[in-house]
Parts: C-alpha cells; sequence; structure tokens
C-alpha cells in the first residue's frame, strides 16, 4: 500500500490459515523527495503528465518489488510461498461522479520482477457498477475487527481519515470524513521542509483559529451525506490558500488544521455512528500524539475510549497493506470485496485484475 500521504511504500506479510487474517511481517520503503514531489505534481494537470505518469508507475513498481523482496527475506520466504500480491496503486486522479478513478501502477511489470501473481486496479469494477470505488477497507474492517457485543468504530488517518462503522447487527457502513494529515504534512512542508508534524509537536504549539476553522467547515463536502469519499482532488494547498489571512500564524493554522481533522472525525462518528462503545485508530495519523489526544478529548464526555488497532492484533500502519492482501484473497477466490452501502455501488462485485505470475513464477 501507498497511500495519500505518500510517504513510502507498506508492504505486509499475510496469513490467511487461521479465522481472520494474521499480519506475519512488515516492510516500509521510503519515498525519496524526488519520487515523492513526482507523485504530488501528477495529482495535477501537467507537462507531458502520460509520459511522466507512465515513468512513475514503472518506478512505483519496482518500489513495490524491493519492499516485497525484503519481505521475503526478512522472513526467509521464497516468493513461491506466496499466493498473490495486493498491490492498491498510488492514486492520482479519484472523480467517480465522472466514472474514473486513476491509480498509477504497473502490476504486470511488478509480477515479472518478484515471479508472484499480481492483484491490482481494485477500485474500477465499484465504480462501473455505480459506486465510489472508496473506501474499500471497511469490508475488511468488518472481517477482521467486529465484535459480536460491541458497537465499534475504527478510524483510518493517512492523507484522508475514513471511518467504518461497525454495529453489532452488522449493517456496516463507511465513507471518508474529510482531509487526515494530507493538509497538515503540506502546510508544514510549506513552513518547516519537514514532511510531517512529528507526534503532532508543531501543531501542539499554536492555538487554533476558531475563525479559520468555521471557514474551513463551510466546505460542503462536510455536509454531504455517504456513500462519499474525496482526496487530493479536493483537499489539497489551492483548496485552503482561499481560507488563510495574513495575520495568521503558521503554528495556529497548524493546530487549525490538526483540529479540522479531528473535528471532522468526530462529527461524523457522532452522526452516523449513533450507540458506539469503542474506537480503534489507524493509519499514520495514529502516531500522532496530539492530534490522538485531541481525539481522546472529543469522546472524554461520551465516556467512548479511543484506542489503537494495535490493541486488536493489527498494528495500526499495516491495517491497509492487510486490507489489500484480504481484498485480493477475494479476487482470487471470485467472492464480492465491495459493500454496496458502502461505496453506492448497484451490487457486490469482484474486485481487481488478476497478472498471473505465470511461466515467471519462482
Amino acid at each position: 500500500m501507498s497511500g495519500t500521504s505518500l510517504d513510502g511504500v507498506d508492504a505486509v506479510l499475510a496469513d490467511f490459515s487461521m479465522e481472520s487474517p494474521q499480519p506475519i511481517a512488515c516492510q516500509h520503503i521510503g519515498f525519496d523527495a524526488t519520487l515523492r514531489a513526482e507523485l504530488l505534481a501528477l495529482n495535477q494537470p501537467g507537462e507531458n503528465e502520460l509520459d511522466r505518469a507512465a515513468r512513475t508507475a514503472n518506478q512505483l513498481a519496482r518500489h513495490y518489488a524491493e519492499a516485497v523482496h525484503a519481505l521475503l527475506a526478512q522472513q526467509k520466504i521464497s516468493a513461491r510461498q506466496v499466493a498473490a500480491i495486493g498491490c492498491h496503486g498510488q492514486t492520482v486522479r479519484h472523480h467517480p461522479e465522472l466514472g474514473y478513478t486513476l491509480q498509477l501502477n504497473n502490476p504486470a511489470l511488478l509480477a515479472e520482477l518478484t515471479g508472484i501473481t499480481v492483484v491490482a486496479d481494485f477500485r474500477s469494477r465499484d465504480i462501473a457498477a455505480g459506486g465510489q470505488g472508496a473506501p474499500l477497507v471497511p469490508a475488511f474492517h468488518a472481517a477482521a475487527f467486529s465484535h459480536t457485543l460491541k458497537h465499534r468504530v475504527i478510524v483510518n488517518i493517512g492523507g484522508i481519515a475514513n471511518l467504518t462503522d461497525l454495529p453489532v447487527d452488522g449493517n456496516v457502513i463507511g465513507f471518508d470524513c474529510g482531509p487526515g494529515n494530507m493538509l497538515m504534512d503540506a502546510w508544514c512542508a510549506a513552513h518547516t521542509g519537514h514532511a510531517f508534524d512529528n507526534d503532532g509537536a508543531w501543531a501542539a504549539s499554536g492555538k487554533v483559529i476558531p475563525a479559520l476553522l468555521t471557514d474551513l467547515f463551510q466546505e460542503p463536502y462536510f455536509q454531504q451525506r455517504p456513500p462519499k469519499s474525496t482526496g487530493r482532488d479536493l483537499f489539497n494547498s489551492a483548496w485552503l490558500q482561499p481560507f488563510l489571512r495574513a495575520e495568521y500564524a503558521p503554528k495556529d493554522v497548524q493546530a487549525t488544521l490538526m483540529q479540522l481533522t479531528v473535528q471532522s472525525i468526530s462529527q461524523a462518528i457522532k452522526d452516523y455512528c449513533e450507540g458506539a462503545q469503542e474506537i480503534f485508530v489507524c493509519g499514520g495519523g495514529a502516531r500522532n500524539g496530539a492530534l490522538m489526544n485531541a481525539l481522546r478529548h472529543a469522546f472524554a464526555d461520551n465516556g467512548v475510549p479511543v484506542a489503537l488497532t494495535d490493541a486488536l492484533g493489527v498494528p495500526a500502519e499495516q491495517v491497509e497493506a492487510l486490507a489489500f492482501a484480504w481484498l485480493a484473497q477475494k479476487t482470487m477466490q471470485g467472492e464480492a470485496g465491495n459493500l454496496p452501502a458502502v461505496t453506492g455501488a448497484k451490487h457486490p462485485c469482484v474486485l481487481g485484475a488478476i497478472y498471473s505470475a505465470g511461466m515467471n513464477a519462482r
């Protein structure tokens, strides 16, 4: 998995022989500054972008292969022992309202480089069936984290934040709440030179600007009812710029952006997850101490505990990669991987395209 935070590739080796999928080991391969800048640039129209996108997709496939090889070497496992790689690719455009989504990837090259069958292009089939194509992880959350007696909510805070409601009755819903780390990372990079705000320390040093927060929440997406999904196409630096004023101190803007993430998540839970008893957080934002403290504070009055998915047996940073291993397994078995109640698709769909390792299997 390489998500909207653009920090790199997370690979998880997963075992499906037990009742619920188990992560055995993980590997992270970071993006260098040049690749990260190009991926960011390709989110917007630009010169010669078709050629640039194709070459970047090849570069990504090599990064994915590097992560796979490192993971297998770490565990002393051969490629022949792996059923398939589930590879989401890097989203650069997401327009379900126009009938398409675009993830940079070269799964054929990845299969060639690893000798392992690759399952990719998970979103397109759901969009073809009238859905948003995202989020896809709620189906996995339901399979891995549901409880027969406790109403849980799973919150993933990557570049975008999304939630999955897991009531005891099994009526799962899920949707993108709004920005997760995306705006905070961009603002931090522009004003400090650091790719992200480590542990939220810079945000914690500032004060929320009430007027700015109110202005940001005028964005119609926050009032839109699910099914819904979003990404960099909406929440980016250009979106933020018109709301800024010269007198706003950069650290106070950072504090406000963190509060935007926290408040959009907490409001979504209060609006759509009535009766929630437990909240579990995953994704890179789960390691942001200031953000997690603010999220816990938001639910303190309700007495709802906020913890990491580590407590459920899956480390926060491994959940999304494990989800795409699970989705790949569903594809290989010819089983539906989407939840129409989440994406808005007309019917369940077998997701993804299979690129067989074929004669290259080793």
